[in-house]
C-alpha cells in the first residue's frame, strides 16, 4: 500500500458548412475520406419547443434520433498547442455566430476515429455567451475520451432556461435509453452548471457525472445584479457585453506581472504574452460585440438570475456524481465560496480549487480539463469507475509537469539507485529490473511513503516504466479527518496510477501485465512509532505469492533507506493519544476510514491513521537496493502448496532486510551523503551531474 440532432442550417448559411448523412442506426457516421475539424448535431428543427418535441418523437419511434454532421471546409486537424485559449474561441466564434437566429443546437467537434465504441457521452453547456466553445482547448484530448456534444445558443435565439433544461433534458433521456449503461457527462459552465444541475434534479435515476465549473447558483450574491439597471441607461448602439469580455479576458496585467515574476518566470517573456493577448483582443473587438449585443445581454442576465432561483430551490433533487471547479479570482460570482456551500449540500460532490484562474476556467491555458477528470478518478465507462479498465495513462506532458513539480524534493533527496543482475551482480542504476511486465516491486514503506516520489521518477526518467501503486482506500474517499491532507493532497498519485489496494485491483493488474508498486508493512509501516526505522511489520501469511504466481510474475524485494537523515519521529501514536483532545480527534477520524486487515493479528493489524510529529533534519540522501528477482512461471502449481508458498514469502521478505541492511553499512562511506558535499560537487561540475556514491 503507498500512503503518500439534426441541423438544419438557416437560410444565408455560409460556404464552408455541409452536411453528412448519417449512419443507419442514428449515430454519427465517420468519414474517412474527409479530414474533419467539426461537426454540428442538434436535436431541434424549428424555434418552438412543441414542434422540436414532435420531431424527437417521430425520431424515436423510427429507431432513435438521428444526428447529421456538417465540417468546415477544406479543415485539418490542429496541433494542440496552436488551439488553445482565445484566439482559437474567437476565430471559431466569428463561424458560428454569423448564421443568427435558429434554436439552440448540438455539434460535436471530436473526430470518431479517435476514440473507442464505449466511451461514454460528454455534453458541455456553455456559459453565458452560449457559443458552446468553452472547452476548445481540450476537445482534442477529450475526443479521445468521450463522445462530446457542445450546446450552441444562437446570439438572436431567447429560448427560456426551463425550455433549455428541456431540451438537454431530452437528448439525456434519448442517449440513455439507446446506451442504458453508459454514463452521461455534463459539464456546465456557470449558468451552464446551474443547467446541467436542473437535468440532474429531473433526472435522478439516469447515470450522470456532473463537472461544473463556477456554478451561477451564486448569482443572488454576485456583482452582476448590479448591471441590469444600469443596461436600460445604456444607448442600445453599445454593447455592454464587449467590456464584459475584455475585463474577463485580459484580467489584472499588474497582478499577471507580479506573479509571474515572483514565480521566477522573465519579465520579457511576460510583457510579450501581455502583448499578445491584448493584440488577439483588438483584432476580434466586433466578434466580442456580436457575441452579447445589448438585448441579448440583457436577456442573458434575467436568463441567470431565473437559472440560479431554479436550482437553488431543487439542490436537494441533486444526487449526481459532481465535481465542482471553482476559481480564486473570479470577478463576477463569489466562486470558491459557492463551492463550499455546493460541497456541503450536494451528497456525491468533490471540490478542486483553482486560486490563480479566472470566471472562464476552461479558457485558462493552465487548466486541463482531461488531467483534472483523471487525477479525480471521474473517467468511468460503466456505473462504477474501474481503476484497472478506466485507468487513462498519463500523457508525456502530464508525466513532464509531475517531474517538474517534484524536481526540487528529488534533487535534495539525490537517490542512489542499485539493482542486480540475473547473475548476481550489482549495479548503479535499474538495468538490473525487468523489463517486461508483470512485475511485483515489494518494499519497506519509509516515514510517511517519501521514497515513493523519486522512486516512481526514476522508473518513469530511465527506464520509461510507470509503477501501478497499491494504495489505501483513504486516498480515494473523502473524508472530514482532523489534521489529515486533503483528498486533493493524492490527485497526483490517482494521474500516475495509484489503485485502492483490493484483491480485485490487484489480478486486474497482473492480468493487464503492469508494473506493480506493493508495501506489505503499509500504513504501520509508513506512520510507524519512535526507534521502528527500517523494521518490516508484514503480515505472517503470504499475501501476494499466489496470486503472483498465477500470471507467472517476477517478484522483486527492494530496500530503501534515508528517512532517518530527513527527520525524527518525537510524537508518535501512544504520545498522541495519551492526549484526551487528540485522542478523541484521531478515534472519531478512525471511523470514518475503510479498515483493511480486520482479520489479522499482532502489530500489522494496527493500521491506526494519526500524523507523527516530526523534527526534519539536515537533508541527507535516500539509498534504493533491488535485490535478486524472484521468478514464479511455470510454478503456479507447485506454489499452491501453503508450505511452499510460505518459503517463498519468507525468502522475498528476507531479500528486503538483507537489502536494507546492505545499504545502511554501505552509505557510511558515501562521502556526499550529506547535501553539502553533494551541492559542491554540482557546483564545480554542473547542477544537472550526477552526484558519485559509494563505490559497489
Amino acid at each position: 500500500m503507498a500512503l503518500p440532432a439534426a441541423f438544419v442550417l438557416p437560410s444565408g448559411c455560409p460556404p464552408w458548412l455541409r452536411c453528412e448523412a448519417t449512419s443507419s442506426n442514428g449515430r454519427l457516421r465517420s468519414n474517412r475520406m474527409l479530414n474533419t475539424t467539426w461537426r454540428l448535431a442538434v436535436s431541434v428543427e424549428e424555434a418552438s419547443w412543441s414542434t422540436a418535441r414532435r420531431i424527437v418523437e417521430k425520431r424515436e419511434e423510427a429507431g432513435g434520433m438521428r444526428v447529421e454532421r456538417a465540417m468546415v471546409e477544406g479543415g485539418r486537424e490542429w496541433p494542440e498547442e496552436e488551439r488553445k485559449g482565445w484566439k482559437a474561441y474567437l476565430e471559431e466564434a466569428e463561424k458560428m455566430i454569423r448564421p443568427a437566429g435558429g434554436p439552440p443546437r448540438w455539434f460535436s467537434p471530436s473526430d470518431d476515429a479517435l476514440r473507442s465504441n464505449d466511451s461514454p457521452l460528454l455534453l458541455f453547456l456553455p456559459g453565458i455567451d452560449g457559443v458552446g466553445l468553452g472547452l476548445i482547448s481540450s476537445h482534442r484530448k477529450l475526443g479521445r475520451l468521450f463522445d462530446i456534444w457542445c450546446l450552441h445558443i444562437p446570439v438572436m435565439d431567447r429560448t427560456p432556461f426551463t425550455e433549455l433544461v428541456k431540451i438537454v433534458e431530452e437528448t439525456v433521456r434519448s442517449e440513455n435509453l439507446r446506451s442504458p449503461k453508459r454514463p452521461i457527462y455534463l459539464v456546465g459552465d456557470s449558468i451552464g452548471a446551474c443547467l446541467a444541475m436542473a437535468v440532474a434534479a429531473r433526472n435522478p435515476d439516469i447515470d450522470l457525472v456532473l463537472i461544473l465549473a463556477n456554478p451561477a447558483t451564486s448569482f443572488g450574491r454576485s456583482q452582476l445584479q448590479l448591471l441590469t439597471p444600469l443596461l436600460e441607461a445604456m444607448p442600445s448602439q453599445l454593447s455592454p457585453g464587449l467590456p464584459y469580455f475584455l475585463a474577463l479576458m485580459a484580467g489584472d496585467p499588474l497582478r499577471m506581472v507580479l506573479d509571474n515574476t515572483l514565480k521566477g518566470l522573465p519579465l520579457q517573456n511576460t510583457t510579450r504574452e501581455l502583448t499578445e493577448d491584448l493584440t488577439t483582443l483588438s483584432s476580434f473587438l466586433p466578434v466580442l460585440a456580436d457575441i452579447l449585443p445589448k438585448e441579448t445581454f440583457q436577456w442573458k442576465l434575467e436568463m441567470l438570475k431565473s437559472a440560479s432561483s431554479y436550482i437553488n430551490s431543487r439542490l436537494h433533487n441533486v444526487k449526481a456524481q459532481t465535481l465542482i471547479l471553482c476559481s480564486g479570482r473570479d470577478q463576477l460570482l463569489p466562486s470558491q465560496q459557492e463551492g463550499e456551500r455546493l460541497s456541503r449540500l450536494l451528497p456525491n460532490c468533490d471540490i478542486r480549487r483553482f486560486d490563480d484562474s479566472g470566471h472562464f476556467l476552461f479558457m485558462d491555458d493552465n487548466i486541463d480539463l482531461v488531467t483534472i477528470i483523471k487525477k479525480t478518478s471521474r473517467y468511468r465507462r460503466g456505473k462504477h469507475h474501474d481503476y484497472a479498465s478506466d485507468f487513462v495513462p498519463p500523457t508525456r506532458k502530464e508525466v513532464e509537469k509531475v517531474l517538474e513539480e517534484n524536481r526540487l524534493f528529488n534533487a535534495v533527496s539525490s537517490s542512489v539507485m542499485l539493482s542486480t543482475l540475473e547473475d548476481g551482480t550489482i549495479v548503479k542504476g535499474l538495468a538490473g529490473v525487468p523489463s517486461e511486465g508483470p512485475v511485483l516491486f515489494v518494499g519497506y514503506h519509509m516515514l510517511l511513503g517519501f521514497e515513493t516520489v523519486p522512486l516512481v521518477s526514476r522508473f518513469l526518467e530511465e527506464k520509461n516504466i510507470l509503477l501501478r501503486g497499491m494504495a489505501h482506500p483513504m486516498l480515494f474517499v473523502k473524508t472530514e479527518m482532523q489534521g489529515f491532507p486533503d483528498i486533493s493532497s493524492f490527485d497526483t498519485l490517482r494521474l500516475m496510477g495509484a489503485v485502492p489496494v483490493a484483491p480485485t485491483n490487484f489480478f486486474k493488474l497482473f492480468a493487464s501485465k503492469s508494473h506493480i508498486l506493493l508495501y506489505p508493512g503499509g500504513v504501520r509501516e509508513a506512520l510507524h512509532r519512535k526507534g521502528e526505522e527500517y523494521k518490516l511489520f508484514w503480515p505472517e501469511q503470504p499475501e501476494f505469492v499466489r496470486m503472483a504466481a498465477r500470471f507467472g510474475a517476477k517478484i522483486v524485494p527492494f530496500g530503501v533507506v534515508g528517512e532517518d537523515d530527513f527527520g525524527q519521529v518525537v510524537f508518535d501514536y501512544e504520545d498522541w493519544m495519551k492526549i484526551p483532545y487528540l485522542r478523541s480527534i484521531i478515534e472519531a477520524g478512525m471511523e470514518q476510514v475503510v479498515r483493511l486487515r480486520t482479520e489479522a493479528s499482532g502489530e500489522v493489524a494496527n493500521q491506526q491513521m494519526y500524523m507523527p510529529g516530526i523534527i526534519p533534519k539536515f537533508p541527507g540522501r535516500f539509498y534504493f537496493y533491488f535485490g535478486k528477482t524472484f521468478e514464479t512461471e511455470g510454478r503456479r502449481h507447485e506454489l499452491r502448496d501453503r508450505d511452499k508458498c510460505q518459503e517463498l514469502y519468507m525468502q522475498v521478505k528476507s531479500e528486503v532486510e538483507r537489502c536494507i541492511a546492505y545499504l545502511k553499512e554501505r552509505r557510511e562511506t558515501d562521502p556526499y551523503r550529506n547535501i553539502v558535499p553533494r551541492l559542491l560537487y554540482q557546483a564545480t561540475h554542473g547542477f544537472t551531474s550526477d552526484v558519485p556514491t559509494f563505490e559497489i
